[in-house]
């Protein structure tokens, strides 16, 4: 999304407040300019992706003052976005039905699968990525119709608000309000949610803020390359940095724009920070040895290991953020994983 680079200046610390300069003098590797060849350890198909490239066009970031340059740049790759979930979505050719659901400000797209029974009660809630700026409306929906059709559920995608009209914490405000929403016609044991990338740091985000309040906390999670620590401590983040074809780039501007200037560290918006002990769901977590997040991933599945929380993490060879766009046997392979997880832990409620 950016051609700005992290690898041209030191992370932030954990210390210093997102955007103030340091003099970081830690030692360090210099790394001469190689060549990644596209691996023969991947399917054709997910060799073919890598052959590639970037599938959307990189662009820069607006200044955090320019709120005309950011909407358009939601827009702009929405509109990316659209074309290639609508691709997917036509070669599915699936049968859902679709409601939307007004709640106090923002919508959910309520998506059923066709022929599901009606004493089916199994409902994923499904909170989309986009760096915090972009996948709402037709990409929400339709995102949210994949996730239908490949957990067989009825899915709950919530349209939250987004930068740079709304900022933290208004886009955990309305997951937090779809949550309970959900939780009025549910039982906790019946719903799993879901996220991935900025999604996936919502949702973890989430569960805490829920788990504060004392709201009874789902049958499992979802974490598809999450983002969990916004400080820009992984190492993954300057390892993977030009070799993630999906997540070309450095997240902090989008990370400066959606925090607002709250501490980096606080749970809300770093969940890797948060008290895992004091209660958390099952979770399974996802990722890539390409992926610019495989850091974030990795790091919350030793934090809730620690915390004693039930977590599998599944790393596949050469994915990028994103896995390889859908289509290839490794995809299909990180849907049954999640699939077998979450009909686990849906199976588990039922018999409670």
């Amino acid at each position: 999304m950016t051609d700005h680079s992290m690898a041209d200046a030191p992370a932030p610390r954990p210390d210093v407040p997102c955007g103030a300069s340091t003099n970081d003098a830690r030692p360090g590797l210099h790394l001469p300019a190689r060549h990644i060849p596209v691996p023969t350890s991947v399917s054709e198909e997910a060799q073919a992706v890598l052959a590639r490239g970037v599938p959307v066009p990189t662009t820069p970031y607006p200044q955090l003052d320019d709120l005309d340059g950011w909407r358009a740049l939601s827009a702009a790759t929405d509109e990316a976005v659209r074309g290639m979930v609508g691709d997917t979505l036509a070669r599915l050719d699936a049968e859902v039905e679709v409601k939307q659901l007004d709640l106090d400000g923002f919508p959910v797209h309520v998506i059923t699968p066709a022929g599901l029974p009606p004493d089916d009660r199994r409902v994923y809630l499904e909170i989309h990525g986009g760096a915090w700026i972009s996948g709402k409306g037709e990409v929400c929906r339709a995102r949210g119709i994949l996730t239908s059709v490949s957990t067989g559920a009825r899915v709950w995608a919530v349209d939250y608000r987004m930068p740079p009209d709304h900022r933290y914490p208004v886009a955990l405000d309305d997951c937090l309000a779809a949550y309970r929403a959900l939780l009025g016609e549910h039982r906790p044991e019946e719903i799993v949610v879901g996220g991935s990338s900025a999604g996936g740091n919502l949702a973890a985000a989430l569960l805490l803020r829920a788990r504060d309040e004392g709201l009874p906390l789902p049958a499992a999670l979802v974490l598809s390359t999450p983002a969990t620590d916004l400080t820009g401590a992984g190492d993954s983040l300057r390892t993977n940095l030009g070799l993630d074809s999906v997540l070309s780039a450095d997240l902090m501007p989008a990370i400066r724009l959606y925090a607002a200037g709250h501490d980096l560290r606080d749970p809300g918006l770093s969940p890797l920070f948060g008290d895992l002990a004091r209660g958390f769901p099952p979770t399974i977590l996802t990722t890539g040895t390409r992926d610019l997040l495989l850091s974030d991933t990795v790091r919350m599945h030793r934090a809730l290991r620690a915390a004693g929380i039930e977590a599998e993490l599944h790393v596949f060879e050469a994915a990028g953020h994103g896995m390889f766009l859908g289509g290839t046997p490794e995809d299909r392979d990180k849907a049954r994983e999640i699939r077998r997880f979450i009909d686990e832990h849906w199976a588990r409620g039922r018999r409670r």
